[in-house]
């Protein structure tokens, strides 16, 4: 016999549906809650790490910084010691420069010419003077070119200034310095040589033969080897 069932089932299974529908609609807000709350987590730990990143990134940078600021200052303080050596070494090589500029130049200049006064710039120096005339100008220009000391020597002017002095031409001249170098010859002025200690001075023949003459006692003589005299004179009335 068929049952027939007039309770309102149908309301009842609505309201079982619509619980099913809240109960899965919060398990899902749950769920999703859980979701964004690990995933706020999660970022957060990524947001701190690389926060730490960039603190660890810039503190090395500004070590950095700090080494690069200090190989700056290495940097001057190497570039101002080469310039320093450069300046000693330069001194170094020319210190005994002057002296022997000052030595050429009382070598070159001839007598109808006098200087009154000079400057040294660098590798260049500027002479001015007084001469007789051109033609000494001329010759010490040459004498200047001749030098091992002193190059090439350009007139910068010359000019007579018509006075009563015994030097009336006024000259100018700018001239190249040289440093001559280690197996250049030697200067042709002469030097005489001292005698060894405890050697005995030479004595020119004619005096020796004067002095033998009057005193009667040989003299050295002037060269090594020389002949003594054969004879000696004697005062008349002497004995021999």
């Amino acid at each position: 016999m068929a049952r027939i069932n007039l309770l309102p089932w149908r309301a009842e299974r609505r309201k079982q549906r619509e619980r099913e529908f809240y109960m899965q609609l919060g398990v899902a807000f749950a769920a999703a809650l859980v979701v964004l709350i690990g995933w706020s987590y999660w970022m957060g730990a990524r947001i701190d790490n690389q926060t730490e990143r960039n603190t660890y990134l810039q503190g090395e940078i500004k070590q950095l910084d700090d080494r690069i600021a200090k190989i700056k200052d290495l940097e001057k303080v190497r570039a101002g010691l080469l310039q320093r050596k450069q300046i000693i070494e330069q001194l170094q090589a020319n210190r005994s420069q002057m002296v022997h500029l000052f030595d050429e130049l009382v070598k070159t200049i001839p007598g109808s010419a006098r200087l009154g006064s000079m400057k040294q710039s660098g590798d260049s120096m500027s002479l001015d003077g007084v001469a007789q005339s051109n033609s000494s100008v001329a010759e010490y220009m040459r004498n200047i070119e001749a030098s091992p000391w002193m190059g090439h020597a350009d007139l910068r002017k010359t000019e007579n200034t018509h006075d009563d002095s015994r030097m009336p031409y006024s000259f100018g001249l700018d001239v190249k310095l040289n440093t001559p170098s280690a197996d250049a010859p030697a200067s042709s002025s002469t030097v005489a040589t001292p005698p060894a200690p405890g050697a005995t001075p030479a004595v020119p023949a004619p005096l020796a033969n004067a002095a033998t003459a009057v005193t009667g006692t040989p003299a050295a003589a002037s060269t090594p080897g020389a002949a003594k005299p054969a004879s000696v004179a004697t005062p008349a009335g002497g004995k021999p």
